[in-house]
């Protein structure tokens, strides 16, 4: 069956579990290789008018981790935010807090990514034009992992790449929630969660953490 755009009303009768549950299961369709139909011509005609997405992901640029196709998301179904290394900044957060406190969206999902180019840079302290004050974002994930994983604190060693990507995310997700005092009350009420999570680009599955 064609899946069709998400109303009003569906959105409302969601919660964030269930939208958490519902991404988890678009990737598990992606991983096994049986993605659900979509008619993207009629999902422009029922999308014409308004949205009402379920989630919104804040993701790396990364060509290899395209969102929608990853977590099986058809046109209406969510927001994706991208930028190099998946950092909140005050842009993000004003896209944030549209998406769920504007436009409905029950979910934030913090999206890093295995072998994250972004994060290596960070790791190696790469001064380049404005990456460098884009890698500042990055630089207290670092700064976490060098008191927590032994040898080389850079690129070279992937265990400190891996804690580095895993501490980005939640550091991101308390930004988000120190930043936002919006989303903040939002999710004390129930009303969204805030979660991340971490793709693998050998397995292509998204591990909560």
């Amino acid at each position: 069956m064609k899946k069709t755009a998400i109303t009003k009303d569906q959105q409302n009768a969601l919660t964030p579990n269930a939208v958490l549950q519902d991404l988890l299961n678009g990737n598990r369709r992606f991983v096994e290789g049986i993605p659900e139909g979509s008619d993207n011509a009629s999902l422009i005609n029922q999308t014409t008018t308004g949205q009402y997405p379920k989630a919104v992901v804040l993701s790396c640029i990364d060509s290899r981790v395209p969102v929608e196709t990853i977590l099986d998301q058809a046109i209406g179904d969510i927001f994706v935010a991208r930028v190099a290394g998946n950092f909140e900044n005050t842009d993000i957060l004003g896209s944030l807090e549209y998406s769920c406190n504007v436009a409905g969206s029950k979910l934030i999902l913090v999206l890093g990514h295995e072998s994250c180019g972004a994060v290596k840079a960070a790791c190696d302290g790469v001064e380049l034009g404005n990456i460098t004050a884009m890698l500042e974002n990055i630089k207290p994930a670092v700064r976490k992992s060098v008191n927590e994983i032994e040898g080389e604190a850079n690129s070279s060693n992937k265990e400190f790449v891996a804690k580095t990507v895993e501490n980005n995310v939640r550091l991101t997700i308390e930004r988000i929630r120190t930043k936002s005092p919006i989303l903040a009350e939002m999710e004390d009420f129930g009303e969204i969660a805030i979660v991340g999570g971490v793709y693998s680009l050998h397995t292509g599955k998204v591990m909560i953490l």
